[in-house]
């Protein structure tokens, strides 16, 4: 039985009606919530890494949601996209099923199996960025933005994702950037795992690609490109080691409620960064995100050179992350029922 589509909503529009909310946080009217996100209850049937892949296991009983006919999500991003598509064109999705979840694996977590995945995530990150998206001019003057990318780009979607080389001016020069980072990453970047620290250490030569690659929905982050880092390692905090530029991030995975494999807690860093900054010697000052942002790192101030050499950094931050208290727990206290 094919399940019966779902309209979607913009969030500031659905005014307490009752709907499903997918990848984000539940609202006055939700009475059924598919998102991995902190402190979300979705039930433990449905529990998976990705909201997608939650809303993949709803549509085989769709028996939840009462007589809700609405979806929404709260933000914009691969994720969310795909999430709200597969319960607008259930049929649709299910027959691409394996490469819309392979695009919202590109967007969340920096992963991918399928480039043509990779190439979607990368279009679909561009469109969200007001300085490089086609809709750049309806973006800056929209009341709701979001809303305006979600009604823009479910049409899109499976275009997006089956025909990326339509929208290859949105993602050539990302998409080159991978592949010069993945060939760095394959012969000349020394990975070395530290397994009970769920730690990937990452030697990086100097004068390796730093134009870096997407994250989310717009945003951009350098060095070398996420994809090629992530899909290197399965560790979820990577300390790279570029010279005297030294830099330690916590991935995405470690913020959601991951439920492939269990999860080592986040530490605040703050204490690591203070401890650095003490052994500083030319003036390079550390500074540590909080525990609660996406992709929280330790990095020194505007990139500045440190004068700590990369083995004691190194010694450091391994000690710190065996001994610091967690800091972050993204599970609900109690678990919704199945």
């Amino acid at each position: 039985m094919t399940p019966t589509p779902l309209q979607y909503v913009p969030y500031t529009e659905l005014h307490g009606r009752p709907h499903v909310v997918v990848d984000g946080a539940a609202t006055e009217g939700t009475v059924l919530c598919l998102s991995h996100w902190p402190g979300t209850p979705t039930p433990r049937d449905l529990q998976a890494d990705l909201s997608a892949q939650m809303v993949f296991r709803y549509l085989s009983s769709f028996d939840r949601h009462g007589d809700a006919a609405l979806v929404s999500n709260n933000h914009f991003d691969q994720d969310g996209l795909v999430s709200v598509f597969a319960l607008v064109e259930p049929s649709t999705a299910l027959a691409h099923q394996d490469l819309l979840v392979d695009v919202a694996a590109a967007g969340d977590f920096g992963t991918y199996r399928m480039r043509d995945a990779a190439r979607a995530s990368m279009a679909i990150a561009a469109f969200a960025d007001p300085e490089r998206s086609p809709l750049r001019a309806p973006l800056g003057s929209a009341p709701d933005p979001t809303g305006l990318l979600y009604r823009e780009l479910l049409p899109a979607l499976l275009e997006l994702a089956t025909a990326p080389e339509r929208f290859e001016p949105l993602w050539a020069d990302e998409d080159a950037c991978l592949t010069e980072s993945e060939r760095v990453v394959a012969g000349d970047v020394v990975v070395d795992e530290v397994p009970a620290l769920d730690l990937a250490v990452l030697v990086v030569p100097e004068d390796a690609p730093s134009a870096g690659g997407h994250r989310f929905g717009g945003a951009w982050s350098a060095g070398l490109h996420p994809m090629a880092l992530h899909n290197t390692t399965d560790r979820l905090a990577l300390l790279v080691v570029r010279g005297a530029h030294v830099e330690l991030t916590y991935r995405y995975e470690t913020w959601v409620q991951l439920r492939s494999r269990p999860l080592r807690p986040r530490v605040d860093l703050a204490p690591l960064a203070h401890r650095l900054d003490g052994l500083e010697t030319a003036g390079a000052r550390w500074v540590a995100d909080p525990p609660g942002q996406l992709t929280p790192g330790l990095r020194t101030v505007d990139g500045a050179p440190t004068s700590i050499d990369g083995a004691t950094v190194r010694a450091l931050v391994e000690e710190h992350l065996a001994a610091a208290p967690p800091a972050w727990d993204p599970y609900p206290a109690e678990e919704p029922a199945a």
